[in-house]
């Protein structure tokens, strides 16, 4: 029983103890340092331990450093802080613009911008697909055209949001395709691209295409380069 109670004693002193900086352990990717965790949360250090809000420092957290999860957890032993992060992996360029600059990064599959400093390097040289104009309310719809392009034999090039969030695709055979302002399409537009898509190599049209406009998907036009 004595023993027991020194145990619980101990720990309970630990807790009471103060964390340092340096007292902050990052598991899961090199890309993040401890600067990245102060400078991104509202915690101020030193800080007792056991003052420190776990799920709170998650939400703060998530978002900056464009992570996909964060846990948080209060350790005894070793004494300190551990943060482990599932990072985004990159499946095409982005850019955004944030109080008239543009911002350069990435974008996940989900559709989520992903900060430069903070994207993971293996597959960067590999990644084909630009999208401009990027804003967190174009993330659905953003995930179903990169989810396309995994399934179906679709090469998009560049995904465009015009300033007034008019939605514009580059297609390497069909072209420029413009899709409009209505979200609620998406599906039934990517159905259509891909039903022509396939038929148009059938034939060989598809190197004649100027546009498609798909803004009405029950009435595509079709406009074609003339000699």
């Amino acid at each position: 029983m004595l023993i027991l109670f020194l145990s619980t004693s101990l720990i309970s002193l630990k807790t009471l103890k103060k964390v340092n900086i340096q007292d902050i352990r990052i598991s899961g990717s090199e890309l993040f340092s401890q600067n990245d965790v102060v400078n991104n949360s509202s915690l101020k250090f030193p800080i007792r331990l056991i003052f420190i809000k776990t799920n709170f420092l998650e939400k703060e957290l998530k978002q900056p450093l464009s992570l996909k999860n964060v846990s948080v957890n209060r350790q005894i032993f070793p004494f300190g802080l551990r943060v482990h992060v599932n990072t985004r992996i990159p499946i095409a360029y982005g850019e955004r613009i944030v109080n008239n600059e543009k911002i350069s990064g990435f974008i996940d599959k989900d559709g989520v911008f992903i900060n430069k400093q903070y994207a993971e390097k293996s597959n960067l040289e590999s990644l084909t697909i630009k999208v401009f104009g990027w804003e967190e309310k174009f993330q659905k719809i953003l995930s179903e055209l990169l989810i396309a392009q995994e399934n179906y034999e679709l090469e998009i090039d560049k995904i465009t949001f015009s300033p007034n969030g008019f939605l514009t695709l580059e297609e390497e055979n069909l072209n420029t395709i413009f899709l409009g302002f209505n979200p609620n399409l998406i599906n039934y537009q990517i159905q259509i691209i891909n039903y022509l898509n396939n038929e148009f190599k059938k034939i060989n049209f598809s190197e004649k295409i100027d546009n498609i406009d798909l803004t009405d998907p029950n009435n595509p036009k079709i406009k074609v380069f003339k000699p």
